[in-house]
């Protein structure tokens, strides 16, 4: 039995068992409570934000209840891999169609389960961001059976200032400012590896996206949260294997950020490959117009294989 789309993007199941009627069960990121953390500047502290936004193209804003939406892999070829996606939208937005359904789709035929997370953005700022996609990272692994995935092969997979949230899975995993003092900050947080798609990295000026920068960290930021936030900063050895995807055409999110990333993970001794394509406007997608870049999901399949990714995990 299939339920409208508004009236299953509606349901919130804590387990996948109450949800086997529905293709894409919605999980509550927070079944306790959501935390409280709050930027003092943001929206969210100054009190109740209203109803959720859903936008023209799929988009979604004014997220105060975070969710991770399951999508299976193709019945006859699970492989036991899961990602967990954070669509970009200059931690304003959320681009959950064009940088979520379509890669979870994309996923599924590799045998890929994913889970598209709708996190908390500008009316909450830091640490909330940080918060929800850490807790994503442990909400899986600690059901990893209950999805049939196996838990040492769970990776992030961002665009734009989603993969600036990727990024700082793969980076500030461990941080304080991600735990809640609630039990599952005892599951490992740390993504086993990370697809970045023409992320946010570095908060410099000049080189970063302005608008992600101030939804993320506000007007009243300081230097030294710039540079905490610039993640090439934030690299070492346990920075999980990455792949970048970026172009000489973004123009929104400059070439530079990916490049210094990759740098970082170079100088740390982090497995690392990057594709910098010619040409490929910011947000491109799964678009097809934009010629060798377009064909990035055919490079990110072959690093996939190349890691083991797609092989399917043996069975005990």
């Amino acid at each position: 039995m299939k339920l409208p789309a508004l009236l299953m993007s509606s349901l919130l199941f804590t387990s996948v068992a109450d949800a086997a009627f529905t293709d894409h069960p919605v999980i509550p990121l927070w079944p306790e409570g959501v935390p409280a953390a709050v930027r003092p500047d943001a929206p969210a502290a100054l009190g109740p934000l209203g109803p959720e936004k859903l936008e023209e193209g799929g988009r979604i804003a004014n997220v105060s209840a975070p969710t991770l939406t399951v999508y299976w892999p193709a019945v006859d070829r699970p492989n036991g891999t899961a990602v967990i996606i954070c669509p970009g939208g200059a931690y304003g937005m959320l681009s959950h169609d064009r940088e979520g359904v379509q890669y979870a789709q994309w996923l599924s035929h590799l045998g890929v389960t994913s889970f598209i997370l709708k996190s908390r953005l500008k009316e909450y700022g830091h640490p909330a961001p940080l918060q929800d996609v850490l807790r994503a990272v442990r909400l899986v692994r600690s059901r990893a059976a209950e999805f049939k995935i196996d838990p040492a092969r769970l990776g992030v997979m961002g665009s734009s200032a989603g993969g600036h949230l990727a990024a700082s899975a793969g980076t500030l995993f461990d941080h304080a400012d991600g735990k809640t003092d609630h039990a599952l900050d005892a599951v490992n947080a740390r993504p086993d590896f990370l697809i970045l798609m023409y992320p946010v990295i570095t908060m410099a000026d000049g080189v970063t996206h302005n608008g992600s920068r101030e939804n993320l960290l506000g007007k009243a930021r300081t230097p030294e949260q710039e540079a905490f936030f610039s993640l090439e900063n934030r690299v070492t050895a346990a920075t999980p294997p990455t792949l970048l995807i970026h172009t000489q055409e973004d123009k929104a999110v400059p070439v530079e950020n990916s490049i210094r990333f990759f740098q970082a993970l170079t100088k740390a001794g982090a497995p690392a490959e990057f594709y910098a394509f010619e040409r490929g406007s910011h947000g491109m997608g799964m678009k097809a117009e934009f010629g060798t870049a377009s064909d990035w999901p055919d490079r990110a399949r072959e690093w996939l294989r190349a890691r083991g990714l797609l092989t399917p995990t043996p069975k005990p």
